[in-house]
Parts: C-alpha cells; structure tokens; sequence
C-alpha cells in the first residue's frame, strides 16, 4: 500500500536547479521543505544527495554540528578570497581562498571595492558574491583580512617591473623610481586601482637585488606578507628580562638531569625531556617522563604590544638561510631558550606510562628547571644504538630509548597513518650556495622526541577538557566523501582495493593499503593519493579530535617559542590549575574563533613560503642545466599536462600538453591518467620518463620540461 505521506520525488535537474539558485549551502531539512519530501521518500533523498555527490556534483561541508550542501565549484554568498591580479579592463580579479572542489577554480570579478583604502592586489578580503554563470562570480569587498595592500614584489628592468608570482605574469612601467634602483633590482610596487591604457605601477620599495645569492628568502618574504620588523613597543617589552625566582606556584625541578635533544643548527630550545624507570609496587615496567617547555606565557602577556606581535605573525618561518621568528631574539634565543646549566622558567608536563606504553596519569607543574646538556640528533642516536655512549648520561638515555620503544608499540596499536613522502633539505653555504639537496633522515631519536611531545599534547588536551577550559586544539579531520571517491577510484583501477574505503573507515585501513604498496611498482602513486586523501590539520576551538594521529583529544602545547596555539594552551592551563600570572585575558576567550582561523592561515601562509624559496634555490642551481635530460616522476595529472618531480634534486616542473609530443591525449580523471587517441600510449602518476629541462625561472623558481 502507498505511503499516505509520499510525494513525487523531485528529479535530478530540479533538485540541481534548486540549489543553483540559493545564494550559499543548505541543509537536507530545507531541501525535504522545498519538496514537500516526508516520511519514507526522505530515504530516497538520501539516496539521491549521495548519488549527486559521488558523481562529484554535489558538495558537503559542516557548520557547526549540521551538515550543509552545495553544488559542486559553487560558491557561497559570503567567502574569503584573495586578490590576485588585474584583468584587461582594470577590475581586480580574486579566487576563493580555500579551494577543495575538483571543478574549475572559480573567477571573481571585484565590481563594488569601497573600503578605505581600497583592497589591492595581494590583499585576502571578505567579500560578498553574486553568481554570474559557470565559475564565473562578481564581488563586493565587506573588509580587509589581511591589510596586505595593493602591492606587488617584481624585478625591475629599463623603467618596467615583472611579477616573480607564476600566477601573475604581468609587467607595469614604474613611475617615480629612485636614482639608487638599479637593473635587476627587487622591488615592492603598489597597482593603482584605477583602469588605464598602460598598466602602470608606483614605486613602494627596494628590497634588494635579484643577483643576491639570498634574493629566493627575501622575494618569498616579501610575497607572502610576513612580518619582519618587531613593533617599538614590543623592543621595549623585551628589555631587561629576568628568570623569575621559586615562590608557591613555582617548584624547583633543578635537579632533574633534563637534556635537549634538537638538530645541531637549533637555536632556540623550547623544550627539555628526562625520564627514569617507575619504581611504583602498581607500575612495574613502567616509566616516569617529565617533558619541560619554556614557560613563553610568564614572559609574554594577553594584550601587551609582545603578544599582538606574536599573534600577528602565529609562528616562526624557517627558510634554508635565516629565521623570521614569532618572538624577538631576546626571548626565543635568550631568556625563553632552554640552554644549557642555566635555569629556566618552564611549565613541566610530568607522565607516568605501563610497561605497554599506556598513559596511566599525568600533571602540569610550574618550574625551575636548568638543563644539564644540548644533545643532538646524531648523537643520541648513536647512543640508542648502542655505538657511542653519552658519558654521564647513560642512564637517563637508556631510560629514554625504553620510553620510545613503549611509545612506538603504543603507536603501532592505535593505528597512526604511515604515509612515505620523505621530506627533503636544502642546504646553503654562507654566500648562498646550495651545497646539499637530500632526502631529510629520519632517526629514532627524531621519533623520540616526536612521541614524547605527542604525549604531552595530549595531556594538555585532556586537562583542559577535564577543567572546562578554552582549548586551541589541533584538529585533523576524517577524509571528505569526495576524496575518499577519487582515492577508491585510483585503487580501483591499480587494483590494490576489493573494499572501497568510507567514512567509517580508521588510520589502520589506510596503513594497510599502504603496505601492500610496499611491494608495489605503484608504491610512489597509492602513498601520493593517500596523502591527497587526508584533510588539512589545522586549529579549532571545537574538538573533532586528530584523524591521522588516532587521537580523540590533541593540542599543541610543545612549541610556544615559534607557535601562537601553544601559547594559548599554556595560558589556559595557568589558569585551569591556578598557577598564578599569565593567563588568559577575557578578551583573547572571547576571540578563540578568530584566532584559530589566523593561526590556521598563518602556519599555511609560512609553510607556502618556505616551499617558494626552497624552489627558487632550486631553480637557480639548475639554470646551467637547461637542455639537459633527467629521469623525472610523474606526481599529479591534468587536463593540461603533467606535473613531474626532479626527486635527485627536490624540484617540480611541469610538462604542458604541447611537450607531450606524437599524440592528443585525453584526461581520465577516475584513474588519473592522460590516454592517447592515436597510440593508446599512457601516462600515470609514479610513471618515471625521460625529459629534457627547456626553461628555468630562478625568479619565480618555476621549471619547465619537454618529453623526450
């Protein structure tokens, strides 16, 4: 018998046409109330909305706890964009900041830009937007994000500037330039917001030369917008600072034989380890741990011009020359550094784990602490390995190696995401020549200090949940339907999956797949896909616990020398267990929300900036290479070429289509392979080909190559 309550079900086209029309996502609900969907036919609405989005048409995302949809490449009424260029008529031109959709990258046109002064090139805007047709939108700027400015970084040439930005090839004639601007000078311009028949450009600044050795930092310095200079006040702040001395909030922990352990070009140590074993009767093969980081929140207050600066800048950027660090140098490499036989105020993260890794319990102390010796990577692997003892520290580094050994198995049973991507490095001389490029070795003594500082995240996490605190939590997603269907089809088609992955699916079935491709030919490809899967970490103020860590509560609270988040969590506990000064203000708990999207922005911003320079290095040490022929790894698939990794160099170029060569090719997204009408020849990620490297960019540090 029918449903009394069934109604016509709407078809595809209608239900797509509903939502081209809404200006932002809706929910299911409001879809169900459109449609006069009830009772029973709401089940084949599900059915219709997942068939709709596997096919890649439709898109889901969360806000708050309620799952809402969209179109897929569709935007919604208010987004962040960033502003990225000038178009032929003299409007500004933006894209979506944060762009996950597989459709085509959607164009913003600025029609309405009446904020003062006027958002420019470079600038990321609030902006509100009106849907004109198929990735193509109009917007009006609402507010300044970021105050960026309408700047661009160039080099400067016979009374023209040529953008370094790949995404921005245009050149301006420069007016009012300096007598000292020289050819070959980098300098920071500003575009007029204004159309004109020449595109013209006013000078800002000189920021040096593009025939400096360094000129890769300092043009991804200044693209990117980060901060150099320190404000005057926050030079004041840190005048004259002094270790504060033992009172009842603060113990004296002097005693406990704590020991760096960092890479040998460390500067700044921000946190010390020691460990021994348990000699408790309810605790037999177990360990005590004591982790100590530098106590940043003693020395840098809510709301003072020192706090503003770090928050502004969320973290440290490390680039293969220099540091732009989150706080001055009288705090990261002074008085907050963890050096050697000099005391040191710290918050202490003291741990108990059983003779299987478990945390049984754990507490947070304000201390005193002075650490006993600056260890090295090398050299404490060479310890735990049995080669080289650290003479008067065998103990405590026997001690250390059972902890990680307990720690590793414990990983091992929670299932963290193994995936194989090794990371490289870029070594320079002092005057500025690449005198390394290798794959960064990884050590247990490396994963050492990881499990101990993962460990202590994680206490820092519960005890702010369990006291009912503010928490910046570090926060990593379960992979988006969408991802899981591209990375299920690539499987597919290699074979490797009988079992399509989904949303319930845990680290552990990912590690599986990745060691099966251990054995593999397509190893390179399925660990790449596996990676592109994963959703980006990033900092929330609600806890959706970490993903790929296997973890259900997890923040940072290891590194408040070079990151924003860490301080918070280090505030917060001051005042979770009453440890006296330092604390949260009532106005950084309010502003929670806002600082974990900046923070979030501001670690990719850094991370984006650190991969440009490393490139542009790259670039420039392979310009006398042009014309030569090299093995190179295909990495990522488009419709428009091929984008290829030089692995004995570090370096990614691109192959266009026209450098394919013999055939047209066609584009199979599901099995991410380009085909040949004529000759059936194909083309994967992980293939390794043969081509010849036809044009190098050190300025925008972009490679080109040719199949050979």
């Amino acid at each position: 018998m029918k449903n009394p309550e069934s109604h016509k079900m709407p078809s595809m086209k209608e239900l797509t046409d509903f939502l081209n029309q809404q200006s932002g996502s809706v929910d299911k609900r409001s879809i169900a109330k459109k449609f006069k969907i009830k009772g029973d036919d709401r089940r084949l609405l599900r059915h219709m909305i997942k068939e709709l989005k596997q096919a890649g048409l439709l898109e889901q995302k969360e806000d708050g706890r309620k799952k809402r949809l969209h179109l897929a490449g569709k935007l919604n009424e208010y987004e962040q964009i960033e502003i990225t260029g000038i178009d032929s008529m003299g409007d500004l031109i933006a894209r979506p900041l944060d762009w996950k959709s597989r459709q085509q990258i959607p164009q913003i046109i600025i029609t309405k830009n009446k904020i003062n002064p006027p958002a420019g090139v470079g600038d990321i805007v609030q902006a509100r937007l009106k849907y004109l047709k198929k990735s193509m939108y109009e917007g009006e700027v609402i507010r300044r994000i970021t105050a960026l400015g309408n700047c661009m970084v160039g080099v400067y040439e016979n009374n023209k500037v040529y953008s370094v930005d790949r995404r921005l090839k245009q050149s301006f004639v420069l007016v009012d330039v300096p007598r000292e601007v020289k050819n070959k000078d980098i300098v920071l311009v500003e575009i007029p917001m204004i159309r004109s028949r020449e595109p013209v450009a006013k000078f800002v600044q000189k920021i040096g030369s593009s025939i400096d050795p360094f000129a890769a930092t300092l043009i991804a310095i200044y693209m990117h917008h980060l901060p150099i200079m320190f404000f005057k006040q926050t030079e004041k702040e840190v005048q004259n600072l002094s270790v504060p001395s033992l009172d009842k909030n603060r113990i004296d922990l002097r005693h406990i034989p704590f020991v760096t352990i960092d890479g040998a070009d460390a500067k700044d140590f921000d946190d010390a380890v020691w460990a021994e074993k348990d000699i408790s009767a309810d605790n037999v093969g177990g360990y005590h741990i004591m982790v100590g980081i530098a106590d940043v929140s003693w020395y840098v207050r809510c709301e003072t011009a020192l706090d503003k600066d770090a928050q502004l800048r969320g973290n440290s950027t490390y680039f293969p020359d220099r540091v732009l660090p989150m706080l001055p140098f009288e705090l990261s490499n002074g008085v907050c550094s963890l050096k050697p036989n000099e005391d040191r105020a710290a918050l202490v993260c003291e741990i108990w784990i059983d003779k299987y890794g478990k945390k049984k319990k754990h507490r947070f102390v304000r201390a005193l602490i002075c650490s006993q010796r600056r260890l090295t990577y090398p050299e404490v692997e060479d310890a735990i390995q049995g080669r080289v003892p650290i003479v008067g520290l065998e103990t405590e580094i026997n001690s250390l190696k059972e902890v990680y050994i307990l720690l590793k198995k414990q990983r091992q049973r929670r299932g963290v995401i193994e995936i194989d991507v090794p990371e490289q490095q870029v070594e320079l001389s002092k005057e500025g020549k690449i005198t390394s490029i290798h794959p960064r070795e990884m050590l247990s003594s490396m994963h050492l200090i990881e499990e101990l500082m993962i460990l202590a995240n994680v206490s820092a996490a519960e005890t702010l949940e369990e006291k009912h605190m503010p928490t910046m939590y570090r926060i990593h997603d379960r992979p988006s339907e969408e991802k899981l269907a591209t990375l299920n089809n690539f499987l597919k088609s290699v074979k490797m999956i009988k079992k399509p992955l989904n949303e319930t699916s845990d680290p552990k079935d990912f590690n599986s797949i990745l060691q099966k491709a251990k054995t593999s030919d397509k190893n390179f490809a399925i660990n790449e896909f596996v990676l592109r899967s994963q959703s980006q970490a990033c900092y929330s103020s609600e806890n959706i616990g970490h993903f790929g860590l296997a973890l259900l509560k997890y923040a940072h609270f290891t590194s408040p020398i070079r990151r924003y988040a860490d301080l918070m969590v280090h505030r917060a506990l001051v005042d979770a267990l009453k440890l006296g000064e330092g604390g949260l203000s009532k106005e950084s708990i309010n502003n929670f929300d806002y600082v974990a999207k900046h923070i979030s922005q501001t670690e990719r911003r850094s991370a984006s900036a650190e991969q440009d320079a490393v490139d542009r290095y790259i670039a420039g040490y392979l310009k006398n290479k042009e014309n030569k022929t090299f093995k190179v790894r295909i990495s990522s698939i488009t419709n428009f070429g091929l984008f290829v990794r030089l692995e004995s160099f570090s370096a990614d170029g691109f192959v266009p289509m026209r450098y394919l060569g013999g055939d047209y090719y066609d584009y199979n997204e599901d099995s991410q392979m380009l085909v040949g009408r004529s000759t059936g020849k194909k083309f994967q990620i992980g293939d390794v080909v043969s081509a010849v490297l036809k044009e190098v960019s050190p300025l925008t540090g972009g490679l080109l190559f040719k199949l050979k």
